[in-house]
């Protein structure tokens, strides 16, 4: 995918959600995908980021059945920690799936839910394989 020119990459992930897409940093001499940002490249010490698009699919990696009590969640949610499609890990909400029927490896894509009046980039299961 193509870097985004003009967005920061410190808000690279959040000014990405506001534009429904999903952006992470990128290490601008090595290439490395990074998630959550860091100032320095953990791969070659660089200083240079940028944003880059990425696709929004992957796999349930790990995922857990949260009974805590959150405002915008009357019921238990399904966290997962998602590994997308280009080799990042993401924590997140599974969304719009019965937690009986969630299972490590399952198909995921990202979806952008507005959850009293702030988005968010949260999970549901791929509709298409």
């Amino acid at each position: 995918m193509e870097s985004l020119g003009g967005v920061s990459w410190e808000g690279a992930f959040w000014e990405g959600v506001e534009l429904e897409k999903l952006l992470l940093t990128r290490c601008a001499k090595c290439g490395r995908l990074q998630h959550p940002p860091s100032p320095m490249c953990p791969s070659c010490g660089s200083l240079d980021w940028d944003a880059q698009e990425v696709s929004g699919r992957g796999r349930i990696h790990s995922w857990i059945v949260s009974h805590h009590p959150t405002d915008g969640f009357d019921e238990s949610r399904v966290v997962v920690l998602v590994e997308l499609d280009e080799g990042v890990r993401l924590v997140s909400n599974l969304r719009e799936c019965d937690p009986d029927e969630v299972d490590n490896d399952m198909p995921v894509e990202v979806m952008f839910v507005d959850t009293d009046g702030v988005k968010t980039a949260q999970f549901r299961l791929t509709r298409q394989q």
